[in-house]
């Protein structure tokens, strides 16, 4: 007795095809997406690398601070950046700035420094004569210095004269602070004393 099959899909002999039978199609796209992939497939692509100019202007994070005040609504605290700015020829300059976060903070100080930028008289690589300044509790001596000795000097005044341009100078902070803002301003005080002078500079041996 022979099995009658159940399923009208199937079909015994595959040359002939089952009506009413769906069969895969393997490129089959909808109405409509084919102009869509083209479109996509001829947009540009974006490149997101934006390429920075290059800045005249080195700078240096000399002090970075929290800092809080407190106020009838509570504590409200901050950051003080102190940032030196300079070209290496014989510009520089010190900007300070507080903001909410430390990107704020250097932004702003930076900008400052920019700003406040001095111009420094430099011959054969040194400062012409010696200078003394003072900023609150710092005091800055400068003393020039003859071709090749180098930057006789440390810390904060190290980094100004670095950033100003100045290759050989001797330095001594004569005040007992600590506060690398008010060396800061001390030394840029001494800088703007030097007057300009066409002779030749009177160096230490």
């Amino acid at each position: 007795m022979e099995k009658i099959n159940q399923n009208p899909n199937t079909n015994s002999n595959p040359a002939v095809p089952v009506t009413g039978a769906v069969q895969p199609e393997s490129n089959f796209v909808p109405f409509g997406r084919e102009s869509h992939q083209e479109n996509f497939s001829r947009r540009p692509r974006r490149s997101f690398s934006r390429s920075k100019e290059p800045s005249e202007f080195d700078s240096k994070l000399l002090d970075l601070s929290r800092v809080t005040r407190v106020t009838k609504g509570g504590k409200q605290m901050r950051f003080r950046a102190v940032m030196i700015v300079g070209d290496k020829i014989k510009r520089v300059g010190v900007g300070v700035a507080k903001g909410l976060d430390v990107q704020q903070a250097v932004e702003k100080s930076t900008r400052l420094a920019k700003k406040n930028m001095i111009e420094i008289p430099i011959i054969n690589e040194t400062i012409p004569h010696e200078v003394y300044a003072k900023s609150g509790a710092a005091k800055v001596l400068l003393r020039p210095q003859r071709k090749g000795r180098g930057l006789v000097a440390g810390g904060t005044v190290r980094v100004i004269c670095s950033l100003g341009g100045i290759k050989n100078i001797s330095s001594k902070v004569l005040g007992g602070t600590r506060n690398k803002l008010n060396n800061a301003l001390a030394t840029i005080s001494a800088l703007k004393k030097i007057k300009h002078a066409t002779t030749t500079v009177k160096t230490n041996s």
